[in-house]
């Protein structure tokens, strides 16, 4: 069988990133042999969140490439210039494009790495190789649509496959409800279930107060009440000394810091990526309670210091036991709809490794991202978006993307050089086919 010198798992920013990055390096002389596996059917990027007038958070500039490389095509700026919509765009005077544009930009670039992708297949299983007592190369089982199954080796592989919805545990007997949903899938959602009469969205964040927004001018007469535990609505900081924490030198010092100072970065900085909403955003919504308070109509309800504290399916409704947090009162609430803001987990990598864990204890991981696995473990194992911990709050943004990957990528081309071609020995599966 054909061993690849890697295998990329996900195939949204960060690797599309990668795979630009690797396609600098053979222009330079330094081939490498990858594929990259996407369980979506074409390129997609956070699809059922691109809503109408929905903005970047972060400049065009932190694109795929160019705090790497400025002269590279697949800049943003070429983007534009290929679209026959540069000048336009410097008319507009933004550093801050439209969702749905930059949503196009990703798959403008994805488009030219096609041939190097197989989309439509999910990872379902990765066993280890070996001769002898050396694990040598990986074993990736894939399954299409169709159910086949595809089995591919591999000397190295690079997990890029972003968050996993993060669900309440008071929510999860309702995983198979569909009056109940996560932000990521809200505009297939929302379209399926169309208006009703009271929704609740949970969640303190951008995308929170963006389905709030939306919600507000899609419906003419559905109440939403938006509820969440903090006393008010904070918006991201994003002036410059705070924003020079998502500078790629950072990195380096996050790293270097011991694991408590670590903390303390990751503390300090919280609210420039959590649970902070742009400001402009934040006043849209403050003078939407303010035209129902000169009105004298309520649609609409800010339940802020509210906890769900339980939550009980019914046919009539989902009904929740709501604790108000000011008064240490308890109240119930039923709503049609409910739409779950509550962001994302970033160890789903653990899971999907798992015939492999006993080879990394702890899960720790390098200055270049790769997976610190026992002596006897050759293969290369990176991780894109998941090392926030070690690296800093800017490792689940686009702000490091490019300069990341080529990181990985010098690393990647290290580590093949020190591989030999051995013979392997097959792997037994797990998962039956």
């Amino acid at each position: 069988m054909h061993i690849y010198d890697l295998i990329g798992i996900g195939f949204g920013p960060s690797n599309v990133a990668l795979a630009i990055a690797l396609d600098e390096k053979k222009q330079a002389g330094y081939h490498v042999d990858a594929l990259f596996i996407e369980k979506q059917p074409s390129f997609a990027w956070h699809a059922n969140m691109l809503l109408d007038n929905a903005h970047m958070q972060v400049s065009f500039l932190k694109d795929l490439v160019t705090m790497r490389n400025p002269s590279s095509y697949f800049t943003f700026i070429n983007y534009l210039h290929q679209k026959n919509r540069l000048q336009d765009f410097i008319n507009l005077k933004t550093f801050f494009p439209s969702r749905h544009e930059f949503s196009d930009y990703l798959s403008w670039a994805a488009s030219h790495f096609d041939g190097n992708c197989a989309y439509g297949e999910e990872v379902i299983e990765i066993l280890p190789e070996k001769n002898g007592d050396d694990v040598v190369c990986l074993r990736v089982r894939t399954r299409n649509g169709a159910q086949s199954i595809q089995e591919r080796l591999t000397r190295s592989l690079v997990i890029g496959i972003g968050g996993r919805p993060r669900i309440p545990e008071s929510f999860l007997a309702l995983k198979d409800d569909g009056r109940v949903f996560h932000s990521s899938n809200y505009l297939r959602e929302i379209d399926r279930i169309g208006e009703v009469g009271r929704i609740a969205v949970v969640g303190g964040g951008q995308s929170a107060a963006e389905i709030f927004m939306d919600l507000h001018g899609r419906f003419n007469t559905a109440k939403v009440d938006l509820i969440m535990r903090a006393r008010s609505i904070r918006p991201s900081d994003d002036s410059p000394f705070v924003n020079e924490i998502f500078n790629t030198d950072f990195t380096d010092y996050v790293f270097d810091s011991p694991e408590q100072e670590r903390g303390k970065i990751l503390e300090e900085f919280w609210h420039t990526n959590y649970a902070a909403p742009d400001l402009v955003l934040i006043e849209q919504i403050f003078n939407v309670f303010y035209q129902q308070k000169v009105s004298g109509v309520e649609r609409h309800r800010f339940l802020r210091r509210h906890e769900v504290k339980a939550v009980v399916a019914s046919p009539d409704g989902v009904r929740f036991v709501l604790r108000n947090l000011n008064g240490d009162s308890e109240y119930t609430e039923t709503y049609d709809a409910v739409v779950l803001a509550t962001g994302y987990q970033r160890d789903h990598y653990k899971s999907m490794l798992a015939p492999l864990m006993p080879f990394f204890e702890g899960c720790p991981v390098d200055r270049y991202y790769r997976l610190c696995g026992s002596p006897h473990f050759k293969p290369a194992v990176f991780l894109q978006g998941a090392c926030e911990s070690s690296h800093g709050l800017s490792d689940t943004l686009l702000s490091v993307t490019a300069v990341r990957t080529n990181e990985i990528a010098q690393a990647l081309i290290h580590a093949l050089h020190q591989t030999q071609n051995v013979p392997v020995k097959r792997a037994a599966s797990s998962v039956l086919a």
